[in-house]
């Protein structure tokens, strides 16, 4: 393809994604395809010769978006929000575009420097101090990992330079919570510590957050054990209710026994560009590395997650790989990321923060927070309000988490397997009708809905819409 077979193409391809995303709020919110049905529509042999862009544009529309759930709908509220705001995506197109090599600051001064410049915008918009320095990782999952290898060579004195964790003394432990991500415990499992070294601490039972009284006791007996307390993660919003660690008591315990402490703020992140939010991670200070993703609810398109450290030399001492064929004069007056992280080359990823927060600005993007805020409250409000309906969480974000229980036969509220079925059928109602979709998690044994308020496009009257078709689901015997 020539640059003007391109140019004409792009054009094509940009009217085709501005009408794409005119047109969602018409389309059904849960792709509408059965297991095989995409793979079956694609030819089973490469193309072998040139085919008409048109051809392609057809073939979007005819396969690709019905395979599509869609999470830039007004409706969507499973998961987390995932917005990928317009902005940000002209980005990542320049991104691609430029085509960049960015394995050292040599193969591409803008892609580093950028990137130091974007991630401490983000560092003072969040209210940070000036003691973090970032980095752009693919997801929270990656920069997870990342923090847990750095967790492991500080508690076994760079065992990675010796025989690794087959020389350890003793087992070296980790500490968080059931609330947490799935990756908390993937990432201890590819850092090396395995499963029976990861300590699920005691959670308040309403609250979800972990109890600082509980993770010390656990400490102490570990060391009494003779184990080696290595790592903690803290959940700043947690998966399934958004539970919010209380890090500054956590931070003390972490300090007295020198336990690298990692805060996952993976979807919470983006509340802290509010100031009235910042209480929620009071303590992060304290903290030896945090990450959050602008690729959820604050609307910049995946993948961008960034990732914080304190102690760079320590960063740098475990991640980095110096082969001589990218030695350059610059070395030693220069950011090398290739040594902030797992991978040696990466994508200019900076360009999706930079044209994000230029071309939609902050004061923005705060008001859209802000919006989402008001509407969870509202619809906390409208549950606690209605009869045989709970709030099973605090709303402490835009998450808010939901259950109906309605009466059996007996006049007593549905209990067991059967208030289990009960909720996983209304929802499965709105969510195979396409009209809205939710994500359920199961809580203290039993199944909940989670109402997940965050897409760019969501206003309170699709909120709304949303508590109608809850409650006309629920009601259907």
């Amino acid at each position: 393809m020539t640059p003007e077979e391109f140019r004409k193409a792009g054009h094509e391809l940009i009217d085709w994604i501005a009408d794409y995303r005119q047109k969602i709020p018409g389309l059904p919110v849960r792709a509408q395809v059965q297991p095989g049905e995409v793979r079956t529509a694609l030819p089973p042999q490469p193309p072998a010769k040139i085919e008409e862009f048109g051809a392609l544009l057809t073939d979007l529309d005819r396969i690709i978006v019905p395979g599509i759930t869609q999470v830039q709908h007004p409706m969507h509220y499973g998961w987390f929000p995932s917005n990928a705001s317009l902005a940000s995506v002209l980005g990542d197109i320049a991104s691609s575009g430029l085509g960049t090599l960015g394995i050292s600051w040599e193969s591409c001064p803008a892609l580093t420097e950028v990137e130091e410049v974007v991630c401490d915008w983000l560092r003072q918009l969040t209210g940070l101090s000036d003691r973090w320095k970032g980095t752009i990782h693919d997801t929270a999952s990656t920069a997870c990992v990342t923090a847990m290898i750095l967790a492991r060579e500080r508690a076994s004195g760079m065992s990675k330079n010796g025989s690794g964790l087959q020389g350890a003394a003793a087992p070296l432990i980790v500490y968080s919570t059931g609330q947490a991500h799935s990756s908390i415990a993937k990432a201890v499992q590819l850092a090396g510590f395995g499963n029976d070294n990861l300590r699920f601490i005691e959670e308040d039972p309403y609250t979800r957050a972990m109890l600082p009284g509980a993770l010390a006791l656990a400490i102490e007996q570990d060391l009494a054990a003779g184990n080696i307390p290595a790592g903690i993660v803290c959940s700043v919003g947690a998966t399934a209710t958004t539970a919010m660690d209380p890090v500054d008591a956590i931070a003390a315990v972490a300090s007295r026994h020198g336990i690298w402490l990692h805060v996952d703020a993976a979807m919470a992140g983006s509340a802290m560009l509010l100031p009235e939010c910042r209480h929620l991670w009071r303590g992060v200070e304290q903290a030896d590395s945090l990450a959050w993703n602008p690729h959820k609810w604050m609307g910049t398109i995946l993948d961008t997650a960034l990732f914080y450290v304190r102690d760079v030399d320590h960063l740098e001492r475990v991640m980095s790989t110096n082969p001589t064929y990218l030695h350059s004069s610059a070395d030693g007056q220069v950011t090398q990321y290739r040594d902030w992280g797992i991978p040696l080359g990466r994508r200019f990823r900076a360009l999706k923060l930079w044209f994000h927060l230029r071309l939609d600005g902050i004061d923005a993007i705060q008001a859209r927070l802000r919006r989402d805020l008001d509407n969870a409250q509202w619809l906390k409000a409208q549950v606690e309000s209605s009869e045989n309906w709970e709030v099973l969480a605090p709303v402490a974000l835009q998450t808010v988490c939901i259950r109906h229980v309605p009466l059996d036969d007996a006049g007593l509220p549905l209990c067991g397997d059967a208030l289990d079925r009960h909720t996983l059928a209304w929802l499965g109602r709105i969510n195979a009708s396409g009209a809205a979709f939710m994500s359920a998690s199961v809580l203290d044994g039993r199944w909940m809905v989670r109402v997940s308020i965050g897409v760019e496009d969501t206003t309170a009257a699709h909120v709304a819409r949303l508590w109608e078709l809850i409650q006309a689901s629920a009601s259907t015997n």
